[in-house]
């Protein structure tokens, strides 16, 4: 027997998780009420990051032992990146609007009108995990320019400065503001603006911008590829050590809630309003489709896939402080236990 298997396991007082504003399996269950009921009976309450600003930040280190986090791969690599110890344990992948906006008198209908043209890019932010809007305009802009066989030297990338999300005059306007270079579109200042999900929709509208470019029109979900696409679901690699049960039992919960979504579209329409800090056409704007049968976590070969390129190339544009391999941070035993676990419970 080894010494691991002798000591006592350390205690955990409280389970917390973070999502970012988009559909998510876990963020829907906590909604449900079914993540608090699951851990009820050990006595463990479950809070959000989003409720505990003095913690926000651990949703970018994940230096937190008893952290779930299902949010933006651009956060998750780079703190996997810095050394955090965290590993992988599901990937979502969810169509959300990714798209090109432009002025309607510009022309701007297709990937090869972005030839020549200014594309907003928003500046780095105070760290490398809390650069995610440049981030995404970046690999949005390479997406989009690919289609027509163009790349970066083809176009002018104008930096545009971050706005100050806390100053907002509420959460909607305040998640608006991420997207910093619609202001500098709506002046005429640069041509184009990658933008994605519904409180990007809704600023679009009360900004009179257009969709020059939809990327999620696009078949191969390749180009698409992004923050948000895949979507990591990640713990603390001592939650896995000595609460394996429990990393279980939440996963078979974001299962549970992703089957919930899949035959209840206006339910989840109704949640995802508050989750995405969006109104109700935005959400039905950016939310198109069958999304709402395909917020289950997978780790399927082409997700995993997609999350090597997309790390390749967080990597190559300085978002990352060094390489590493995808195969060493994920683990699937805990997926694969949540599907039997919840197997056994509807037999």
């Amino acid at each position: 027997m080894t010494l691991s298997a002798i000591l006592p396991k350390p205690a955990l007082e409280q389970i917390w998780f973070t999502r970012c504003p988009v559909p998510t399996a876990s963020g829907i269950a906590y909604k449900l009420g079914w993540l608090g009921d699951e851990f009820a009976a050990d006595g463990l309450s479950v809070s959000t990051l989003q409720e505990a600003r003095q913690l926000g930040h651990h949703h970018y280190d994940h230096e937190l032992p008893g952290l779930f986090r299902e949010g933006g791969n651009v956060p998750a690599l780079a703190a996997r990146a810095a050394g955090a110890p965290s590993r992988l344990i599901g990937l979502t992948w969810i169509e959300e609007w990714q798209t090109i906006l432009v002025r309607p008198d510009s022309g701007i209908t297709r990937p090869e009108h972005l030839k020549g043209k200014r594309l907003a890019l928003p500046a780095w932010g105070d760290s490398r995990p809390g650069s995610i809007a440049r981030a995404m305009s970046l690999h949005g802009y390479k997406g989009a320019l690919s289609l027509a066989g163009l790349g970066f030297d083809d176009v002018q990338l104008v930096e545009v400065a971050l706005h100050d999300q806390e100053q907002a005059p509420n959460p909607q306007e305040g998640l608006q503001r991420l997207w910093s270079g619609l202001d500098y579109l709506a002046r005429g200042e640069v041509d184009a603006v990658y933008v994605k999900g519904a409180s990007a929709a809704d600023a679009a509208r009360r900004l009179g911008l257009v969709v020059g470019i939809d990327l999620d029109l696009i078949a191969e979900p390749r180009y698409r590829i992004n923050n948000g696409t895949p979507r990591p679901i990640t713990v603390h690699q001592s939650l896995l050590d000595n609460h394996f049960d429990l990393v279980v039992r939440f996963l078979a919960q974001t299962l549970n809630a992703a089957d919930w979504a899949a035959n209840n579209r206006d339910g989840l329409n109704a949640i995802l309003e508050e989750e995405t800090r969006a109104g109700s056409a935005g959400v039905a704007e950016a939310y198109r489709g069958d999304f709402h049968t395909t917020l289950a976590p997978d780790l399927s070969a082409e997700r995993l896939d997609f999350l090597g390129i997309q790390k390749d190339f967080l990597y190559l544009h300085g978002f990352l402080e060094r390489d590493f391999a995808i195969a060493d941070w994920v683990d699937p035993r805990p997926l694969q236990a949540a599907h039997e676990l919840l197997a056994k419970r509807r037999a």
